[in-house]
């Protein structure tokens, strides 16, 4: 299923494992997607450790969801999101899911929304464990969402080796001639890697980023509709 700015989605965070701070953009980054039509946040709100959340929530309108942490050492939490996330997926009405956490429990429920045919998107700290993010459509790292974050502090993610992604990508939706629609080259990269997202480098749109690669050329390209559009092309040199 493809991603359009109709689509209805569920946000739903598990406070204990996501930053507060970052909500705002957050939620900014999910309009790109779609619309919030539902917004949830799962946690002991009686604890203190989730006070910072406490001052969010009315504000974003978001809807806390009560879950006492019966037994020490288990995590509650994961329960209800997980039970509310199938709940609203049978329920219907939905185009996709944004899961809030950087804990490895949800793997299993990003598979499943999936399976039956929701995006997912995922939202977490660099130190979410991988295969949940592979389990997500796409997974956005919350560091690149700080405002004051910049391409020198912005922290590099080490597993995923650029140059090999973007030569795999083009070279797989190369025409004939070498060339390739970058938004097409744009498209593989997300299923190569979920966690692809040009601010990862620090640069804003994939065309930035295409054009600092010394081993990639970047070419304008009329749309034949006759329109007056262009369109971005890459080949490798």
């Amino acid at each position: 299923m493809a991603s359009t700015n109709n689509d209805n989605l569920a946000v739903l965070i598990d406070a204990d494992n996501a930053q507060a701070s970052v909500i705002h953009e957050l939620l900014a980054e999910v309009s790109r997607y779609g619309t919030a039509s539902v917004k949830r946040a799962y946690g002991d709100w009686t604890t203190p450790s989730l006070k910072k959340w406490k001052d969010k929530l009315h504000e974003m309108a978001i809807q806390p969801i009560q879950q006492f942490s019966y037994t020490s050492g288990k995590n509650s939490t994961d329960s209800a999101l997980i039970i509310d996330a199938m709940d609203l997926l049978h329920a219907g009405g939905l185009n996709g899911f944004c899961l809030v956490s950087s804990d490895s429990d949800f793997t299993r429920l990003a598979t499943r929304i999936r399976e039956s045919g929701l995006l997912v998107y995922g939202f977490g700290e660099r130190k979410t464990p991988k295969p949940f993010v592979a389990a997500c459509d796409k997974f956005i790292y919350s560091d690149i969402l700080k405002p004051e974050a910049s391409s020198d502090t912005k922290a590099k993610p080490k597993a995923e080796p650029l140059k090999r992604m973007i030569l795999d990508a083009v070279n797989a939706v190369a025409r004939d001639d070498g060339w390739a629609n970058l938004g097409t080259v744009g498209s593989a990269l997300q299923k190569i890697s979920p966690s692809f997202d040009p601010r990862n480098y620090g640069c804003q749109k994939l065309g930035e980023l295409a054009r600092k690669q010394n081993y990639l050329e970047v070419t304008q390209e009329s749309v034949a509709s006759g329109s007056g559009a262009v369109q971005l092309l890459v080949r490798v040199k």
